[in-house]
């Protein structure tokens, strides 16, 4: 009985997305190179120089 409840939770609903439905990354696509590469790397410097401001005003 306990595995018949281990398979039926497992199943994914109908419509909803699957991991296995993704496709990797194009760079060739300038879109994904900035939203992958360009904007967490703008982030983490945000961050960094935020930082520093805070400490500096302390």
């Amino acid at each position: 009985m306990r595995n018949l409840y281990q398979i039926i939770a497992m199943q994914l609903p109908i419509g909803t997305p699957n991991p296995d439905d993704n496709k990797p990354i194009d760079l060739s696509d300038p879109f994904e190179v900035i939203v992958f590469i360009v904007l967490p790397i703008l982030v983490i410097i945000f961050y960094f120089v935020r930082k520093r401001q805070n400490n500096n005003k302390k």
